[in-house]
């Protein structure tokens, strides 16, 4: 049955030229995987015969490169995906957590430390901390703080959104409990975003594309992704990162600083242009008296 299973799921993959949602969605769940080495194997039967119909089939890569188009959908941010996997990997949600996560040698160390609380995106926005989406890094989960700038990669998010993190999560909940850096991610999220205006700012600052039916949709989403997780371990440079940013905000003064600009600096704009407008006024009447 496993057998007639993986031919299924070849063959789909290597005629079909865009996904089906309902079959792609099967392939995702975690219940449902089939071992990759099984898919292999057929796929290094068939390799010949399919090298003569499609060249770029027969190359080392190619399973995965069929894989990568056919999940393609699935993975958050494309830009980050600097190379195809060159670890061994057990099926398809595994594959998908593999392409969103740096390469191991490059991976971020872990601690047991954890990041106890830390203000929301609309706090630290307030308290004057600049967020933005981040253009440049090794993985899709990179977030930096430096000189008052939050870089968070972009991420949209839809119902596929939500099916790809569920399984993979549940994935590393089961055989990555120390490796969790997909579930990092989204408990980093989490203590971002608490109510809708957390959402309304990240979108309004292009790091969320809110695909969904409207912020309280998204703000639960995230919620929910995090229910019963168990997290003994986190990557350090998230750590660090939550301390940096309570830091920051909990400088003296800080808070009441930021709130002094929003209230007042808007205000006296207007008055000194106002200002300026009377200025220009008199002195064009003062020339046009003289005259």
């Amino acid at each position: 049955m496993i057998l007639v299973d993986a031919c299924f799921i070849l063959e789909h993959l290597i005629r079909c030229s865009s996904r089906v949602d309902a079959v792609m969605l099967d392939l995702l769940l975690l219940e449902n995987q089939l071992p990759f080495f099984v898919i292999e194997k057929l796929y290094d039967l068939a390799s010949p015969s399919l090298s003569k119909a499609n060249p770029s089939l027969s190359s080392d890569h190619g399973l995965f490169e069929l894989s990568f188009n056919y999940f393609n959908y699935a993975i958050f941010n494309k830009q980050f995906i600097k190379a195809l996997p060159n670890i061994k990997i057990e099926h398809f949600t595994d594959l998908v957590r593999t392409f969103h996560i740096a390469p191991p040698k490059m991976q971020p160390k872990r601690g047991y430390e954890m990041i106890n609380c830390m203000y929301t995106a609309t706090q630290l926005h307030d308290a004057g901390v600049k967020v933005t989406a981040v253009k440049v890094s090794e993985s899709c989960f990179d977030m930096k703080f430096k000189k008052g700038v939050l870089e968070i990669p972009i991420l949209e998010l839809n119902d596929w959104t939500e099916i790809v993190a569920e399984n993979v999560i549940a994935l590393e909940q089961t055989r990555y409990i120390e490796e969790g850096y997909f579930t990092d991610y989204f408990i980093f999220m989490d203590l971002l975003i608490k109510t809708t205006k957390d959402v309304d700012l990240l979108c309004n600052k292009n790091i969320l594309f809110n695909c969904l039916d409207d912020s309280y949709a998204a703000k639960s989403m995230i919620k929910n992704l995090n229910k019963g997780i168990l997290l003994i371990n986190m990557r350090d440079d998230y750590v660090e990162l939550g301390k940096e940013l309570n830091f920051f905000c909990r400088t003296p003064g800080r808070m009441w600083m930021a709130a002094l600009k929003r209230e007042y600096f808007g205000v006296t704009l207007s008055v000194i242009t106002v200002l300026t407008l009377i200025q220009t006024v008199c002195s064009i009447m003062q020339v046009t008296g003289s005259s």
